[in-house]
């Protein structure tokens, strides 16, 4: 290879970008767009739930229990006087759950005996219904030992769970969506990179000026490999920013340990993109490729949203050759735990198999002829 000829193309790569804006909206536009919309508007906290609170008999004890709902920051309880219009309400999707105090409530609890209440939580969204039955039992649990500090008595519990969180104590869902968004975004972004600016040359012809050059094909894949890089890389500046200082996604691990494996990661998303490039020579079709084949399998079977080991084995073994998988585990990872190097390590060998797979698929199947 001719080094004066890469700079050259790397040369007039780059004169191209600063003259066709769109790879720089690709590259800056879209993460801070995509980032802001995602990192807002998806979330797995359930604060705020609206729920039912129903006291057949009102009395102090049922007083006391509705204060911890009052009082607790994931519910916005409404009080109703019976369970036929709470149920009327969790009908009509106005509250998402209920709880019903019967009327030997106050009487049971007074004598010492076994108290129960009833939850009926509303199940179209499995995910939620879980989550608010577990808050219910915390305010549950929460009031049963304030009764028994009231009455000096001693809850007595069959066993004490003494529970830690680690990596994530505050349990906020955006500290851990956030890393596996910027995994996401990068993506799309790596695979749209190539694949809408190389078809673009095809489409206004200036690619058969470069076969007409004495430049090599593998000159020729490096000058437009080489300055979609930096743009990545600068890209992924800026998701790392956003995430810890807007989103205030803790950092732990090593700054420089990211940016290699992004490194690594957008090597995989270029080389997709130029093999999309190389077998669809049309804007839109390499726009469609790009987006089903890289954004919605990193979407779906990344470990992102859903939890891979959940899924159905088949599905189990299809996800390891989605290259986000491992670029999500080595984010999440970093970020929330730190340098933990066999996560890291075997992550970045599978990045590294990925990558070079695409680079010399594009390489073999990449010929300086127009058919």
């Amino acid at each position: 290879m001719n080094l004066q000829r890469i700079r050259g193309l790397i040369r007039k790569e780059a004169l191209q970008v600063l003259r066709d804006p769109s790879a720089i909206a690709i590259a800056f536009v879209m993460p801070l767009f995509l980032l802001l919309l995602f990192g807002y508007g998806v979330s797995l906290d359930a604060r705020h739930v609206p729920i039912a609170l129903v006291a057949s008999r009102p009395t102090a004890e049922t007083s006391a229990l509705w204060a911890g709902f009052n009082r607790s920051a994931y519910f916005d309880p409404v009080v109703y006087t019976n369970i036929v219009s709470a149920r009327k309400a969790l009908m009509k999707r106005q509250v998402d759950g209920i709880v019903w105090l019967r009327g030997d409530f106050s009487r049971t609890v007074l004598s010492q005996r076994p108290a129960t209440i009833a939850v009926i939580v509303n199940g179209v969204d499995a995910n939620s219904a879980h989550i608010i039955e577990g808050y219910v039992q915390g305010v549950w649990a929460t009031w049963l030992q304030q009764e028994a500090a009231r009455h000096g008595q001693a809850l007595t519990v069959p066993v004490d769970i003494q529970s830690r969180v680690w990596f994530n104590p505050g349990l906020r869902s955006h500290d851990y969506l956030v890393p596996g968004l910027v995994a996401i975004i990068m993506t799309l972004i790596g695979a749209l990179l190539t694949a809408l600016v190389v078809a673009r040359e095809w489409e206004r012809g200036t690619m058969e000026a470069l076969m007409a050059s004495p430049a090599q094909m593998g000159e020729i894949l490096l000058g437009k490999l080489i300055p979609y890089f930096l743009l990545g890389m600068g890209s992924m500046a800026l998701s790392v920013a956003m995430a810890v200082w807007l989103f205030a996604v803790p950092l732990v691990g090593s700054l420089w340990v990211v940016f290699v494996c992004a490194a690594l990661f957008l090597l995989t998303a270029l080389g997709a993109g130029l093999l999309i490039s190389t077998i669809a020579k049309n804007q839109f079709v390499a726009a469609m490729v790009a987006i089903v084949v890289s954004y919605l399998p990193a979407f779906i079977l990344s470990g992102f949203l859903f939890d891979i080991h959940s899924m159905p084995l088949p599905i189990q073994i299809l996800t390891r050759i989605v290259a986000a998988r491992y670029f999500v585990a080595i984010l999440q990872t970093v970020f929330l735990a730190g340098n933990v190097w066999p996560v890291i390590l075997e992550n970045s060998a599978a990045l590294m198999v990925i990558a070079a797979f695409f680079l010399i698929l594009v390489a073999r199947i990449s010929r300086k002829r127009l058919d």
